[in-house]
Parts: C-alpha cells; sequence; structure tokens
C-alpha cells in the first residue's frame, strides 16, 4: 500500500532532491547544491527542520551541528508524486499521461517505442544515482 505523504513546498523538494544526491550532509552542504538564487543558510536549515517535522529527514548531532538524512526513499516518493500527477491531472490514466507528453515533446513513432521498451523492461536491482541501497541505516549511534 502506497504511504501518504504530506503536501511539500518546492523549496523543500529541492532540499529533498540534494538530500537524496548527497546523502548525509550539513546545511553547509545543502546550500550551494540549491538551485539559483541560493537561498540564505538559515533559509535552509528552517526549510530542513520543516522537513523533520514532516517525517521526511532526521538527524544526527554533532554537538551543536547536526547531519540531516533523508528518511523517506526517493522512488517511493516518485510512486507517491506520480499517482498524484496522474490522478489530479490525467484521471488516473498513465496513457493520458503518455499521449500528453507524446504531444507536448512532439514524440515521433521510434522515441514512442523507445519509451514502451522501457515502461516494459524490469526495474533495476541495484540501487542507482549513488544513492545508499534501502536497507543501509543512517541513524546515530547512542553513547553508551
Amino acid at each position: 500500500m502506497q504511504q501518504p505523504f504530506p503536501e511539500l513546498t518546492r523549496a523543500e523538494e529541492q532540499v529533498m532532491q540534494v538530500l537524496w544526491r548527497l546523502g548525509p550532509s550539513f546545511v553547509k552542504d545543502v546550500v550551494p547544491e540549491l538551485p539559483a538564487p541560493t537561498p540564505a543558510y538559515n533559509t535552509v536549515s528552517t526549510i530542513i527542520r520543516i522537513l523533520e517535522q514532516k517525517g521526511f529527514v532526521g538527524h544526527e548531532a554533532f554537538g551543536r551541528t547536526h547531519r540531516y538524512y533523508a528518511l523517506v526513499d526517493q522512488d517511493e516518493y516518485r510512486r507517491f508524486s506520480l499517482r498524484k500527477l496522474l490522478g489530479g491531472y490525467f484521471g488516473g490514466s498513465f496513457s493520458r499521461l503518455v499521449s500528453f507528453f507524446a504531444k507536448e515533446e512532439n514524440l515521433d513513432a521510434a522515441q514512442l517505442d523507445e519509451l514502451l521498451r522501457h515502461a516494459q523492461s524490469p526495474p533495476p536491482t541495484s540501487p542507482t544515482d549513488g544513492q545508499l541501497p534501502p536497507t543501509a541505516s543512517h541513524e546515530p549511534t547512542q553513547p553508551a
């Protein structure tokens, strides 16, 4: 069953994209990875704290600083977003979505054929885009 997620703002989604790409990161590492105009450090810190409240991000403390990591898997959020897009704009129909993009992007028969081949192929079994395996834990260790 698909887990429902709270609505994310565009800025929150951009921060999540960075955390998914970089893995566990400090705010100072996230800021330069965001698209221009780059938000201020305090703005990014606030966005990350909101993402924590929404259950998308966790952290481990290092004194007064924190390293943040994604709690929500990127593919899980992609599926949620696609279903939301399909339901909201295409009546839940994947064929309407593909038809829309085929018309918008002026896809020719060869490109549509390639799209269908990709849609019918099984998903990769190993993580892609430099992501950590889903079994990797980012939970902070507790001091003894």
